[in-house]
């Protein structure tokens, strides 16, 4: 569970070196995070 968030903090990188909608990309992430609580 703890490990999830350092994968997450990879992808935000990956994608902000790759000039992609971040915010979009943090819309997505709360989103997948909402869903795993239920």
């Amino acid at each position: 569970m703890f490990a999830w968030p350092q994968n997450f903090r990879r992808l935000v990188v990956f994608y902000e070196y790759h000039d992609f909608n971040f915010d979009d990309f943090i819309a997505l992430g709360c989103i997948i995070l909402l869903l795993g609580y239920f």
